[in-house]
């Protein structure tokens, strides 16, 4: 996989009836993944090991952190720390990079 250009949105498809993720790099607590979801499809709430961004390539995601929510749209990006509750909620079909370092 080194060394070659990847067309990341065409890494993972909207087909499949749950969420989608493949990994493209991953080293102890860090990794880079790509993940699709459909419009109103859910992941549900979880924590992350290791401090983490999502960058929408297509759609918009919704981010929930307690009583926050951020709206993430196509090309924007959202940082977070480690240990944080939150779930994702898919506004529209939608891939994004999830980078864990």
């Amino acid at each position: 996989m080194f060394y070659d250009i990847l067309k990341a949105k065409d890494m993972v498809n909207l087909d499949g009836g749950k969420f989608e993720r493949k990994i493209l790099l991953e080293n102890n607590n860090s990794s880079l993944s790509i993940i699709a979801l459909k419009k109103e499809e859910i992941i549900d709430t979880h924590t992350s090991s290791a401090d983490a961004a999502v960058f929408v390539l297509d759609g918009e995601v919704e981010l929930h952190f307690d009583a926050e929510k951020f709206k993430v749209d196509k090309g924007e990006i959202l940082m977070f720390k480690k240990d944080t509750e939150h779930k994702v909620l898919a506004l529209k079909d939608s891939k994004f990079l999830l980078i864990k370092i």
